[in-house]
């Protein structure tokens, strides 16, 4: 896929001044958005996300516009796991609600950076190591096998965010605030001195967090396409809806269930298929001495796709479905044990 430098620019670009045009903007008007305005700006950033697929098919074909969506789907679907971590990030730090908008903003653009960066280090090792598939397949079938665990009589309310090694770090090293007085700026002077806000550590937070979930969501992404271009903009898009998707459905995601369930069936699919895929390519000495393994099956890309689809569906269906037969079952025992009038 030989992508020309306008498109990098053009694409890049103009995420970058989507993004500048949002922190500007949120910075200056803090506010609880409405569900309107998440709605209208979440259905922009899908649009955009499925118009630039039609624009990979265009220019590029069928077979990178499937792994471009593939891609898009899955990261998707894994940042939506992230929310359930945002929320309890947001309650932890008591973030009024009118500055919940901007603190994950600025936290998702750092997370882009980051992620780029993690893109560009993954890519360069393919190039240079055909082996970093075994790795990385290996990886998601474990990560898989961990989420399937923990999610097995899971509840999301039990959750507590534990802080990671870099934020307790900067909490002891430097002076902050617990008060919100300074809104959406990251220090301000108290007592005569500049101190940290409450607004820094949170969005530090969301940004180092995200960075533990791209340990999972790269490598997936990886699997299933190794070209650099789309899990970018894969990526990016993914990230840029998942602001409104806090706001818009917040109250929905306790319902998903199953979700992480879903998402380790996705992880351990994805994790397979890197496994045949490192076997095709395999110049490992001591497996099969060094040949590659032509008996191996090769997944393609609109399979990819067909399971990607059904297991979001399936996990989604099942999960409103048992959500709402037990809300039946809340009302029926609330029913039966209220007193009679």
């Amino acid at each position: 896929m030989d992508v020309p430098l306008w498109l990098w620019i053009a694409a890049v670009g103009g995420m970058t001044a989507v993004l500048i045009f949002d922190v500007v903007v949120f910075g200056r008007r803090p506010h609880v958005p409405s569900n309107k305005e998440t709605g209208i700006a979440l259905t922009v950033y899908i649009g955009l996300a499925l118009l630039f697929g039609l624009l990979v098919l265009w220019m590029f074909g069928g077979q990178f516009a499937g792994e471009y969506y593939a891609g898009w789907l899955t990261e998707y679907s894994l940042s939506v796991d992230n929310l359930f971590v945002f929320i309890i990030i947001m309650a932890k730090f008591g973030v009024p609600e009118k500055f919940q908008q901007y603190a994950l903003l600025v936290g998702i653009v750092i997370a882009l950076v980051l992620r780029a960066i993690f893109i560009a280090v993954g890519a360069a090792a393919i190039n240079q190591f055909s082996w970093i598939f075994y790795i990385f397949g290996a990886f998601l079938v474990y990560t898989a096998v961990k989420l399937a665990r923990e999610n097995v009589g899971h509840e999301a309310e039990d959750e507590e965010f534990q802080e990671n090694r870099l934020l307790k770090w900067v909490e002891g090293r430097f002076a902050f605030t617990q008060s919100w007085e300074g809104g959406t700026r990251l220090r301000i002077t108290q007592d005569g001195r500049k101190v940290l806000t409450p607004m820094f550590i949170v969005i530090l937070a969301l940004g180092t967090t995200d960075l533990l979930f791209a340990l999972d969501s790269i490598p997936a992404i990886f699997g299933l396409t190794q070209e650099p271009f789309l899990v970018l903009m894969a990526n990016i898009f993914a990230l840029m809806g998942l602001r409104q998707l806090y706001f818009l459905i917040g109250g929905l995601l306790k319902k998903l269930v199953f979700l992480g369930i879903g998402l380790s069936v996705l992880l351990a699919f994805i994790g397979l298929k890197l496994f045949f895929h490192a076997m095709h390519v395999n110049e490992l000495p001591f497996i099969n001495g060094g040949e590659h393994i032509d008996w191996a099956p090769e997944i393609p890309i609109w399979l990819s796709l067909t399971v990607i689809v059904s297991i979001l569906a399936i996990t989604t269906v099942a999960s409103l479905v048992k959500s709402a037969r037990d809300e039946r079952r809340r009302v029926r025992a609330n029913d039966v044990g209220a007193p009679e009038e």
